[in-house]
C-alpha cells in the first residue's frame, strides 16, 4: 500500500481499474507530508479545470492571498462572529498540509479554487459560546474534528501495528506517489493512473470504517458533508466532472454517495447564522501539535516540515540539523557523531522492518549517540526540532480589525517581532524606545491581550527597570479581535476600557490597581475617571483591610511618577489619606482575630509598612507619616489583645527600621514566652517575629540572647502542648535556609555563652555576635579594610 492519504478516487458508486473518471474525491490526512505530495502528484496527473477545498467559503476572497510573497506558513484561517469575536474558529494550514499544496498548484496554474465546508457563519452559530477567560484558547479548530472512531488507529491495527503513527509513516510519509520508498523528493510528474491509485486503494477501507461505524460520533459531519455535496454539484456544473475535491479521507465516502438534492437541503435547513469576519493570521507548528489540544494536531509538526521540505538524504539532513542544535546550546557533538548516528538509525529502521528510518529510529539514534543515552538534552531536541518553533507570516493586505493594524504599526515601530518562542526583554524606561515598549506592553495587558507578562529584572531593582517575558500565540489574534470593541487604536481601546472598568469596579483594592495599570501604560486621558471613581471608594470604604489592601499599589503607583514624567499630585493625596485612616484604624481591627484572619492581617501590615516607606521617604525620624506609623507599630507589639502573629511582626518591623532597641526587643520577647502565655499564642509570636523571608534566622544567629530565649521558652512548653506548636514551629524554621538552621543547631548543642564572657578565637566559627564591642577582633580586620579601600596603614608606634 503506497501513496498518500485516506481516501478515495472514484466516481460515486463504482471504482475503476485504470485512470478514474472525474471527480477526483483526493482524501487526505490533515498536515501529512506524504498527502501533499500525492495530493500534488494527482493534480498534476489530472489537470483538473477546479479545485475545491475542504474549508469555510467566506474564505474565497482570501484565497489569492496565498500566492503572495510574503505569506509564509505555517498559517490559519481565523473565522469570528462580528458581535461576539471571542466566538472564532481557526482552519491551519502548514507547508506540508495538503491543502496548502492544492491551494498553491490552482493559484499558480490559474485554476479555480474555492472552499467547500460548512459555512463559517453556521458553524459559529452552532457552536456553544466559551464563558471566561480561556475563550480564545478553547476556541474549537473546524478544519477537522477527529471521529470517536480513529480510522487510521482501526486500519493500523488490521495491518498488525500497535503505533498508529508508525503504520501511517510506513505505508504514507516514507513512500512515493509511485510506490517505493520515497527520499523526500518532489513527485514525478507520472500516469494518472500511477498518481490517483493511492486515492482508490484507501477509499474501500474508509467506505467499510464508514459502514461499520457510522458517523464515527460526529453528527455534525452529517451536515457538513451535505454541504459540500451541493457545492460540489454546482462545481460540477459550472467546470464539469474534472474537478478535484481535496477534504479529509474520512469524508470521501459520504461526498461519493449516490443523496438527491432535495435530501441534502433538509439537512441544512433551519440552520442558525451569525455574521462573521474572517483573515489569515500566522499560526505556529507548536500549535499543530496533537498536545496543544487541536482536534487534527500531529505528533511531530517540525519532522514533517523536514520530510516535506527535504530534497534528498532527509536523514542525514536532519541528523545535521539535531547537531546544530546541540553545538548551538554547548554540548559537543562532532561530524563523526551525525555519521554514526545516521548509521544507527537506518540499522534500526532495517530490523524493525520498516522502509526508511523513521521519526523512532532517528530519536533513539539521538539519544544513544549524540546524547549520550540522556534524555534532558533530548528534550531539547523534541521542543524545538520535532515540534519546532515556527511562527508564519501575513502581508499586510490581508484584512484585519483597526486594532490588530494599529498594534501591528506599532510593533514594527518599536522593533519588537512577534515570536512564538518564549524570550526575556529588559527595558530602560529612561530610554524613550524602551519606555513606549513598556506603555504597549502594559496597554495590551489592560485590554487583555497577554503577549507580555512582568517578571522580576535581574539587573536592578529601581523603578526605571523592567523586565518582561513575551511570547506571541496565535489565539491572541481573537482577543485583539475582541478588544477592538474599544476602540481602532491600543491607546484609545485602553483608555475606554479602563474608564469603563473604573466606573463598574465595586472593590478598593481594583481600583487602585486600576490606577497602576493607567500610570504603567499612561492613560491620561483615562486617569481622572479613574481618580474620580478612587475618591469616592475610599471615602465610603470603612474596611481597614480593604484599605490596607489598596494602598500599596498607589505607593507603587507614585514610584512611577519621576520616570515616566506623570502627574501624581493627585493619587498622592489620596494616598495619604488612606494612609492616616488606616493608622487611625488599624489597632483596634488587630484584636479578636482567629489565627487566619491574623495571618492575613501580618501580611496587610508588612504591605502598609512598606507603602509607607515609599510614601514618606524624606521625613525625618519619629516626625509626619512615618512617625504616626511607628507609633502604630509600638501600639501593637505592646497590646496583649492582638493577635500574637501581629504583635512578632510588629516587633520585628521597629527592630529592622532602628525604632526599637535590642535591649526593649527582648524585653518584648521575654514577655512574650513568659511561663503566663499560652504556647500556641508564644509560638505564634515566634513566627511573626523570625518567621518568613525575613531573615529571621540570621537574627538569632547574631543575637544569642534572642535564641536564648526561643530555646528556653521551647524546652518549657508541656509535653501535652508541645505536638500542639509543633507545626507551626516547623513552618517557621523551615523557611530558613539549610546552613541558618545548621548553625542555630550548633548554637543550641553548645549552649549559651557564660554571662560577661566573650567568644574568643577558640571558639567555634559558629559563634554570634556579643553585646559589647571586641577590641581585639576589630583590631584584626581594619587593615584589610584598609587595603580595600586604599587608605595606607597606620603607622605602627616604636617600643619605648
Amino acid at each position: 500500500m503506497s501513496g498518500a492519504a485516506v481516501a478515495a478516487a472514484v466516481t460515486p458508486g463504482r471504482t475503476t481499474k485504470g485512470p478514474a473518471a472525474g471527480p477526483w474525491l483526493l482524501g487526505v490526512r490533515h498536515h501529512g507530508p506524504g498527502s501533499a505530495r500525492a495530493v500534488l502528484a494527482a493534480l498534476r496527473a489530472a489537470r483538473p479545470a477546479a479545485v475545491l477545498i475542504e474549508g469555510p467559503p467566506e474564505g474565497d476572497a482570501l484565497l489569492p492571498l496565498a500566492a503572495d510573497p510574503h505569506m509564509r506558513p505555517p498559517v490559519a484561517l481565523l473565522a469570528h462572529a462580528v458581535d461576539d469575536p471571542g466566538r472564532a474558529s481557526f482552519w491551519p494550514m502548514a507547508a506540508f498540509s495538503p491543502e496548502w499544496v492544492a491551494i498553491r498548484w490552482a493559484l499558480d496554474h490559474d485554476v479555480p479554487v474555492r472552499f467547500i465546508d460548512l459555512p463559517a457563519a453556521h458553524s459559529l452559530a452552532l457552536k456553544e459560546p466559551v464563558e471566561g477567560p480561556e475563550r480564545a484558547e478553547e476556541a474549537e479548530e473546524e478544519e477537522e474534528v477527529t471521529p470517536v472512531v480513529d480510522p487510521i488507529r482501526v486500519l493500523a491495527g488490521t495491518a498488525g501495528y500497535d503505533d498508529p503513527e508508525r503504520w501511517w509513516e510506513d505505508v504514507v510519509e516514507h513512500r512515493s506517489p509511485t510506490g517505493g520508498a520515497d527520499s523526500g523528493a518532489p513527485p514525478s510528474e507520472g500516469a494518472p493512473g500511477d498518481a490517483l491509485a493511492p486515492f482508490g486503494a484507501l477509499a474501500e477501507a474508509m467506505g467499510a470504517l464508514r459502514e461499520a461505524y457510522g458517523d464515527g460520533g460526529q453528527p455534525r459531519d452529517a451536515v457538513r458533508e451535505a454541504y459540500m455535496r451541493i457545492q460540489l454539484r454546482t462545481a460540477r456544473k459550472e467546470f464539469g466532472d474534472g474537478v478535484a475535491v481535496v477534504c479529509g479521507a474520512w469524508h470521501v465516502p459520504a461526498l461519493a454517495a449516490r443523496t438527491t438534492l432535495a435530501a441534502d437541503r433538509a439537512l441544512l435547513k433551519g440552520l442558525p447564522k451569525v455574521k462573521t469576519d474572517l483573515t489569515w493570521v500566522p499560526w505556529t507548528h507548536r500549535r499543530l501539535a496533537r498536545r496543544s489540544g487541536y482536534g487534527a494536531g500531529i505528533d511531530s509538526p517540525g519532522w514533517y516540515g523536514h520530510l516535506f521540505e527535504a530534497a534528498d538524504r532527509p536523514i542525514e539532513r536532519w541528523m545535521t540539523k539535531v547537531a546544530g542544535l546541540l553545538r548551538a546550546e554547548d554540548r559537543f557533538v562532532s561530524t563523526a557523531h551525525v555519521i554514526e548516528a545516521v548509521r544507527l538509525a537506518e540499522t534500526l529502521a532495517a530490523l524493525r522492518g520498516r522502509p526508511l528510518a523513521g521519526l523512532g529510529e532517528t530519536t533513539d539514534a539521538v539519544r544513544a549517540v549524540m546524547c549520550e543515552g540522556s534524555d534532558v538534552p533530548l528534550a531539547l531536541v523534541r521542543d524545538r526540532l520535532i515540534v519546532g518553533e515556527s511562527l508564519g507570516e501575513v502581508p499586510d493586505t490581508a484584512p484585519a480589525v483597526p486594532l490588530q493594524r494599529d498594534l501591528t504599526r506599532s510593533q514594527r515601530t518599536l522593533r519588537l517581532k512577534p515570536e512564538a518562542s518564549e524570550r526575556e526583554l529588559d527595558l530602560d524606561l529612561r530610554k524613550e524606545t524602551d519606555a513606549a515598549r513598556s506603555r504597549l506592553l502594559h496597554r495590551l495587558r489592560l485590554l487583555d491581550v497577554g503577549w507580555g507578562d512582568p517578571v522580576a529584572g535581574r539587573g536592578s531593582t529601581g523603578t526605571f527597570r523592567e523586565s518582561w517575558r513575551l511570547r506571541w500565540e496565535p489565539e491572541l489574534h481573537v482577543r485583539v479581535a475582541e478588544a477592538g470593541v474599544w476602540g481602532t487604536t491600543v491607546l484609545t481601546a485602553a483608555t475606554a476600557k479602563a474608564a469603563s472598568q473604573a466606573v463598574a469596579a465595586t472593590a478598593l483594592a481594583d481600583v487602585t490597581a486600576l490606577a497602576e495599570h493607567c500610570l504603567l501604560a499612561e492613560l491620561p486621558d483615562a486617569l481622572p475617571v479613574v481618580m474620580k471613581a478612587l475618591a469616592d471608594r475610599a471615602a465610603l470604604d470603612a474596611d481597614v483591610g480593604h484599605l490596607a489592601d489598596a494602598l500599596p499599589a498607589l505607593a507603587r503607583s507614585l514610584r512611577y511618577g519621576d520616570v515616566r514624567s506623570t502627574d501624581t499630585a493627585a493619587l498622592a493625596e489620596v494616598a495619604a489619606g488612606l494612609a492616616e485612616r488606616i493608622c487611625v484604624g488599624l489597632p483596634p481591627a488587630c484584636a479578636g482575630l482567629d489565627p487566619d484572619g491574623a495571618e492575613a492581617l501580618r501580611g496587610q501590615v508588612e504591605a502598609v509598612h512598606g507603602a509607607i516607606g515609599l510614601l514618606d521617604t524624606g521625613a525625618e525620624p519619629g516626625t509626619g507619616l512615618r512617625g504616626r506609623w511607628d507609633a502604630v507599630l509600638h501600639k501593637l507589639a505592646a497590646r496583649d489583645a492582638v493577635a500574637g502573629v501581629i504583635r512578632g511582626r510588629a516587633t520585628r518591623l521597629l527592630l529592622d527600621e532602628g525604632r526599637l532597641a535590642e535591649d526593649e526587643a527582648a524585653r518584648l520577647m521575654g514577655l512574650a514566652l513568659s511561663p503566663g502565655t499560652p504556647p500556641a499564642d508564644a509560638a505564634a509570636w515566634i513566627e511573626g517575629f523570625v518567621g518568613g523571608a525575613s531573615g529571621g534566622g540570621m537574627l538569632l544567629v547574631h543575637d544569642e540572647r534572642l535564641l536564648g530565649l526561643v530555646d528556653a521558652w521551647l524546652t518549657g512548653v508541656p509535653a501535652d502542648q508541645f505536638t500542639d506548636v509543633l507545626p507551626l514551629l516547623r513552618r517557621t524554621f523551615s523557611a530558613y535556609e539549610p546552613g541558618v538552621r545548621r548553625t542555630l543547631g550548633e548554637l543550641v548543642r553548645r549552649g549559651p555563652a557564660p554571662e560577661g564572657a566573650r567568644r574568643d578565637d577558640a571558639a567555634p566559627a559558629t559563634g554570634g555576635f556579643g553585646p559589647g564591642l571586641d577590641p581585639a577582633r576589630a583590631d584584626a580586620v581594619e587593615p584589610v579594610l584598609r587595603l580595600l579601600l586604599g587608605r595606607p596603614p597606620e603607622p605602627v608606634e616604636a617600643a619605648v
